[in-house]
């Protein structure tokens, strides 16, 4: 009896800049089988649906258990990680396109350095001396800690920058998952030391001021992150902040 097999649509870019267009091609299924490993079958045969040669697919993959983010793409009309997305629950044919977001290197492989950026001009990250030891950390409640560790499993994937209405060409918004990070580190003691910048930063251009509240991003988060929670704590934060700031003057 012949193998099953499942029709792959991918949507492929040979350069930044070039022209997308679609290639087919056929991969005998098996069981328990992802996305991955479907485009891993497709670059060891390396031809279309119709026998022709094909180049090798391009994508990006690292832990294949949901935490990396790097095989984030939109599948069958839905952004998600492919590692996660099994054949077997997909249907027949498979379509797989890049993020739209973000500009394509080649094939199903985006460039996400602007998402980088952005956390780097809200310096999402905690100051510290590491030249000398400064003893233990302060503590924290383990409401606050539950509370930090729901923020802190975002793996910078795109997917609500992606299904985000205000991410697009004529906005700055610099995504959910940015005004989340500032939050987080934002709510941490350590980090609270330098919350005004934070604050400043997204008090700017393509902060949350640029917030549409479409709330697809809470529904598209693969890691349940309560984003929106986030967007309205820190639409509150900011214009307390911004008072403050107001009366020193």
């Amino acid at each position: 009896m012949p193998a099953k097999t499942v029709v792959v649509r991918i949507k492929r870019q040979e350069r930044p800049g070039a022209a997308p267009f679609w290639q087919e091609f056929e991969v005998p299924l098996e069981p328990a089988m992802n996305v991955i490993a479907a485009l891993q079958a497709i670059r060891k045969r390396a031809a279309t649906r119709d026998g022709k040669r094909a180049d090798p697919v391009a994508w990006e993959s690292n832990c294949l258990e949901e935490v990396c983010g790097a095989c984030t793409m939109v599948v069958n009309g839905k952004v998600r990680q492919a590692c996660s997305a099994l054949l077997e629950h997909l249907g027949d044919p498979i379509t797989l396109e890049p993020m739209t977001k973000f500009p394509v290197v080649r094939d199903l492989v985006v460039d996400r350095a602007s998402m980088f950026e952005n956390l780097k001009r809200v310096k999402a990250w905690i100051h510290l001396d590491g030249t000398y030891d400064i003893g233990p950390g302060p503590r924290t409640s383990d409401e606050e800690a539950q509370e930090g560790y729901v923020l802190s499993r975002c793996m910078s994937c795109g997917c609500c920058l992606e299904v985000c209405p205000q991410v697009n060409p004529r906005s700055e918004f610099m995504g959910p998952a940015v005004m989340s990070q500032v939050v987080l580190f934002n709510s941490h003691p350590s980090g609270a030391l330098h919350a005004h910048e934070r604050l400043d930063a997204v008090m700017g251009p393509g902060g949350i001021a640029d917030c549409g509240k479409a709330q697809n991003c809470v529904r598209a988060c693969p890691k349940d992150i309560p984003l929106t929670e986030s967007l309205v704590r820190l639409a509150r934060e900011t214009t307390l902040h911004g008072i403050k700031e107001l009366f020193r003057k």
